[in-house]
């Protein structure tokens, strides 16, 4: 996955600058390339079908020794194992439940990471993406959370999920920036000037 070039992380961080003007929230934006290296998939994947080999190679051949069998699996196995770990290939392999459990953990552990649990009055908002699940989730303290409900969200986080499918992820950025800064202007305005957290954006 390509990262954002220096000019793009500028235009997202001066994006949360002109979004944390209108509101207390404090807002941290981070760009994951991907949850995990999933380094275990094309091992599992490989060991699946290696399993299969002896019996179809047994129908389709027949009268092969069990050593000419088990070299064939364990060939197999070798080889699958290579291939699968091609990225476009390893993608494809991992059920979209896992994929968006790991960018999951992944957002609630950038939450703590980056201190967004530790800012006055409870307002911080994280803007969390993984371009290779095309994930992007928007975590909330509990002083946004009492006045934003979950469902506030979505069309935010759709739009921008969309974008990061298009390779579109510094405009997604910049447009879910803006448009978290006008819902959260209208019910956390801003009552102090304060930045507790940096506006840069996190690349992991």
């Amino acid at each position: 996955m390509a990262l954002l070039t220096q000019e793009q992380q500028r235009q997202v961080e001066e994006a949360v600058t002109r979004a944390e003007q209108r509101t207390d929230a404090e807002i941290v934006t981070v760009l994951a390339p991907r949850a995990d290296d999933y380094s275990y998939i094309p091992l599992l994947w490989a060991s699946l079908v290696a399993l299969l080999v002896p019996a179809v190679a047994h129908v389709l051949i027949g009268g092969l020794e069990i050593y000419s069998l088990l070299m064939l699996q364990w060939a197999s196995f070798v080889f699958l194992s290579l291939i699968f770990r091609l990225p476009a290939i390893t993608t494809r392999l991992i059920p979209p439940r896992v994929r968006y459990w790991r960018a999951s953990n992944l957002a609630r552990r950038q939450f703590l990471e980056q201190n967004l649990h530790h800012t006055e009055g409870r307002t911080g908002v994280l803007i969390f993406v993984s371009e290779a699940e095309r994930y992007v989730e928007i975590l909330v303290d509990e002083g946004i959370s009492r006045h934003l409900d979950n469902s506030d969200w979505g069309t935010i986080v759709s739009d921008f999920t969309r974008r990061v499918a298009l390779g579109h992820t510094a405009e997604g950025f910049i447009a879910c920036i803006d448009a978290s800064a006008e819902l959260l202007a209208q019910h956390i305005p801003r009552t102090q000037a304060r930045n507790q957290l940096p506006n840069r954006l996190v690349m992991l």
